[in-house]
Formats: C-alpha cells, structure tokens, sequence
C-alpha cells in the first residue's frame, strides 16, 4: 500500500487542550537522535501538569498497545525537554506508519484519561492499530534491506521507494514492485561525507566536493543552496534534507558525494544513509532552539552528533576541538574521531596526536594534517583565498575540517591543496559567503549569515580589514524573536559600523508587521551608538544595497548580509564594480 493510502487509514480524535499538546508525531527513516534504526517519535507539550508524570502515562499506554499488537520486545525511549517530552519507537522499515500512530494513539489515551474525557474502547484502536500493520506489511522490502546491511551496502528510503547501493552503484525500485533477487554484484556504495553544525556546513561541503573534484573524480553535493552533479546543478532550493540526498545519490554518474545535513531533516526525518565514510560537525551555537522538543544549545548538540550513527564501521567523526559543546557532545559518541583546532595545544589534538588518529590542526601561519603517524604542512593560510589572509579564522576551522573529510574519502593530500588554493569567496565557489566585490574604489562584501554566531565571526573578520567608513545592511526573517533580533543586530557591531541601513524582507515577515523587523533593528543600532542619521530604512534587501553603494567612496568597506535578492543584488554589484 502507498505512503498517502496508509495516511488516510486512521484519524484518531486527540484532545484539542491547550495544556496537553500533541506537537508532532512523524517516521525516521534512518539514524537519529535515538537510535541507529528506524522507527517514529512523537513530541508533546505539557503545562499545569508534571511532565513526569504525563510521560510515564503515555509510556504505560504506548506499552499496552505495543503488547496487545505482540510488539512486546520494542523498547520504549522518553526524553524529557523544558515544556514537554518525546517518545520513540524503534520500528522495521515496512512498520514505520504503525509506529507513528502508535505513538499518537497512545497519546490520545493519556490526554483523554487526564482531563477525563470518554475513550475509544482500546479493543476497537487495537483493531484499527493492526489493520495498519498488516496494510503497511512488506516483507520483501525488509529482507532486501536486511540483506543489503549484511553485504555492507547502504540504502535510501522515502515514502514509496528504495535504493540499494549509492550513485554509480546504486539501483532504485517503487516498495510496491521489489525484485525477488537483485544483481548484488552491480550494487555498491561510493564514498559519502556528511556535514552539520550551526555555521559553515554549506562553505564545508563545497569545499569537499572541490577536494573530491580536484581528484578527478565525478564529485556531486546537496546543500541549502542546490543538488549538483559534476557542473550539472540538478535543482536548486533548500536541499539540505533527505529529499536532496536522494536527488544526489540516485544519480548514476556520482562517484562521491558531501551531503549537507541541517538540523531540521535530523528531527524530521533522521539522517537518510546509514554507511557514510566521514561526518563533520564544524560547531554547535544556539540557533532554532524551540522546535521539536529541542530547546536548550546542550540538546541541539545532540541532534547535531546523531550523525555519528549514520557511519559506516571504519567511518570517522570529525569534530571542531575548539567547541566545548561539541566535545562535550562528543563524549557519548563510541565511533573514532579525528579533531580539527585553530591551536596546536588543543587537547584533543594533543591526545590524537599521541595516539596516533587523524588530527588537523593550525601551526605558524600553516594547515598541518596528520594521519597519525606523519604530520603534513599542508598549505600557508595566507595562500589560501577563503581566509582573508587570515582573518576569517573560521574559514580555516572549515578548511581543516574539510581536510580531514576528504582524507577519510581517499583524496589525495595534493587534490586537497590544490582545492584549498583555488576555491575562492565568490559567487561561482561559494555564493552568498563573503562574496567579495570592488566597487567606487571600496570593498564590498555579500554573506547569508543569518544567525549571531555567524553574523560575529563574519563581522569579527572583516573588523581587521582596514577601511575609512564601514556600512553594514541588516535584514531578517519574522519568525525571528525580539531578543534573536537585538542579538543579531549587536552581532554586526563588531564591525564598528558608521552607518546602518535595515531593510525589510517582503517574502518573509512571517507574521510580523510591515516595518516592525526593520524598526528594531534601527532601535538596537541606535542604542549601540549610531545617530538618527546615519540609521536609514529600507523597503527591500535591493534597494538597501543600493543606498549603500550609492555613498562608497575609496577606502570604504561594506557588508550587505542579505537572505533574499541576493542574486539581484550581485548583478547590481557587477554591473557597478568587478568580482574579487
């Protein structure tokens, strides 16, 4: 049966009560937050109630209906979270829907039996739990993938198909019409690399399919920007999810592949592929904090080091040592791990280094690898077009990091250099990161950086740049809080702005007022210093760029962090200056 027909089997009637609130309930498809396999979650929120005790309600429930569906060696996981909780079933790939509404149903008896309401008899949901269960029952699928995992071959899942092996080696069949026995000799995995993290996912994964491509290799990514292959861009849009690594790793001409990982298609949906040869975490900062039960940066880390569970067995996990949340993090990771540090000194690199593991690490103004035995001078930072001579230090925490990912997929030392010294901030190797432009004698720079984190390292590099006047422009989604805002805006006064204009972004007020984001990013500058005067209002990203432009002189410096018309923006500035 497909994905929407199972959908449609069931509607159970939750309580519709503003203390007890069924958040979400959805599949994981692959590793996650809990567990290596598959299974469902559920996500609630509870007020005028102790959590506690709604949990253990809901697990009582979850664990009658599991034993009444004879589902009784399925373990039941809860996790506590400021507000609410969560519940995981691990489930078979051709159970994942039965799990889900599991999860649901035995919510519903937990909210129905706490504020008193008439139930369903439990013996009626039992039957209807059972008819999804045999509907959804697909046993050919489950033995191929058994059968896949046993052969050491990796698959990918989505609502009605499979695919066993990854790009060149891979082959895909609706979950309705498997084959009885597939051709397992043309089947066969490629070496694959993750990267999460707050910051610098998208800049690493470009980075190591460029390492990967310098070797000759037919080198492909799915990012928040585009799914490419080779120099095909396959669709563009926010492909850091499942549905972008399907896009890349079905296709037959990938030889590797650097998948993109965001934080959302983690919860979503779990990581998609199950054997990946290397997983970069490039740093843990606050950001999306609220949305499925993860509402502290401590469980953010966390989800973001689930990616450890999707590695092969000879995979690596390769972290930022700088980054105490990620050490920390790390520590409930049983997986081998190469460390990546702006500090020869660094701790974990020093016990690496003893040990014998990978480790990267920056000494004397040089990128220095290490495999464990031998340590490489790799490249000088100041020849290296992505730190700014330097100054964006954390440039060179990616560049490190995408060093060690491109080792683990078998690049060579002089493919990884030559990426290193040829991949550029500009709009063809890496649009919208600091995206440099000459303009009336200024430099003008363009970056998506949309977070506090992101927006102060880019500010902080660029603060060591000198300049005579400094201008920044300042946009941001509505669904931003007041506070994300402010902190945001302080970000950016790093760069010791003397003129600030913040613009309005039309496409995403999500909710918010016209002028509202705009008139608090004007009161927060102001409050750090700046006159009436010198903080202006703009209707939209492009013609904030342009009041910007139209005032630079030689010597000035701009940053112009836009998240929408940034391709406008771009041709305004080419068609007023050059690319640098």
């Amino acid at each position: 049966m497909l994905s929407g027909e199972l959908q449609d089997l069931l509607t159970i009637p939750v309580p519709d009560h503003p203390a007890l609130v069924l958040d979400s309930c959805r599949r994981q498809l692959g590793p996650n937050v809990y567990a290596r396999g598959p299974g469902a979650v559920g996500d609630v929120l509870i007020a005028r109630h102790d959590a506690d005790i709604v949990l253990s309600i809901w697990e009582g429930h979850t664990r009658k209906l599991l034993n009444a569906l004879n589902w009784t060696t399925t373990p039941i996981q809860t996790r506590r979270f400021d507000g609410g909780g969560s519940l995981f079933l691990p489930a078979a790939v051709d159970q994942l829907f039965t799990a889900a509404f599991i999860i649901e149903a035995a919510w519903y008896y937990t909210a129905t039996e706490i504020i008193d309401l008439e139930q369903i008899p439990p013996g009626e949901m039992i039957a209807k739990l059972g008819g999804i269960a045999e509907a959804e029952a697909n046993p050919k699928l489950v033995e191929l993938v058994h059968t896949a995992e046993r052969r050491g071959v990796d698959r990918l899942l989505d609502d009605d198909h499979v695919t066993l092996g990854l790009g060149e080696g891979s082959k895909t069949w609706g979950t309705a019409a498997l084959p009885e026995s597939p051709d397992w000799s043309t089947l066969h995995d490629i070496p694959v690399a993750l990267v999460t993290g707050t910051n610098g996912k998208t800049t690493t994964t470009r980075l190591i399919a460029a390492m990967s491509r310098a070797a000759g290799r037919v080198s492909g990514l799915s990012s928040t920007e585009f799914v490419r292959v080779g120099d095909e861009i396959l669709d563009r849009g926010d492909y850091s999810g499942p549905a972008g690594a399907r896009l890349l790793l079905r296709d037959a001409r990938l030889e590797t592949g650097v998948l993109e990982v965001a934080r959302g298609g983690i919860l979503r949906r779990g990581v998609p592929i199950t054997r990946a040869r290397a997983a970069v975490v490039t740093n843990v900062a606050a950001d999306h904090l609220g949305q499925y039960g993860i509402t502290t940066v401590e469980e953010l880390a966390s989800v973001k080091l689930a990616v450890h569970r999707a590695l092969a067995p000879d995979g690596v996990l390769i972290l930022n040592a700088d980054d105490a949340l990620a050490v920390e993090a790390s520590r409930r990771a049983d997986v081998p791990k190469a460390w990546f540090s702006l500090n020869a000194g660094n701790r974990q690199v020093r016990d690496s280094r003893s040990r014998r593991n990978p480790c990267a690490w920056l000494e004397d103004g040089w990128i220095v690898l290490s495999d464990g035995i031998a340590d490489i001078p790799l490249a000088a930072v100041t020849d290296i077009p992505l730190a700014l001579g330097g100054a964006a230090r954390y440039n060179v925490e990616n560049a490190l990091g995408a060093a060690l990912a491109a080792r683990a997929l078998g690049v060579p030392d002089e493919s990884i250099k030559t990426a290193l010294l040829a991949f550029r901030s500009d709009p063809i190797d890496n649009p919208g990161r600091a995206n440099e432009f000459a303009v009336n004698g200024a430099r003008v720079f363009v970056d998506f950086a949309h977070n506090p984190h992101s927006i102060a390292a880019v500010t902080s590099a660029l603060a060591a740049i000198p300049a005579r006047r400094r201008f920044v422009l300042l946009t941001h989604a509505g669904d931003r809080s007041d506070d994300e805002i402010r902190a945001l805006t302080s970000g950016a006064f790093r760069l010791k702005p003397d003129l600030v204009v913040a613009a309005e972004n039309p496409k995403y007020l999500r909710g918010r007022a016209q002028g509202e984001i705009p008139g608090l990013i004007r009161q927060r500058s102001i409050e750090l210093g700046l006159s009436n005067e010198n903080t202006l209002l703009a209707d939209s990203p492009s013609q904030g760029a342009a009041m910007i432009i139209e005032r630079l002189a030689p010597g000035d410096l701009a940053l112009l962090l836009v998240h929408d018309e940034r391709a406008k923006i771009i041709s305004f500035l080419t068609s007023r200056g050059q690319v640098l």
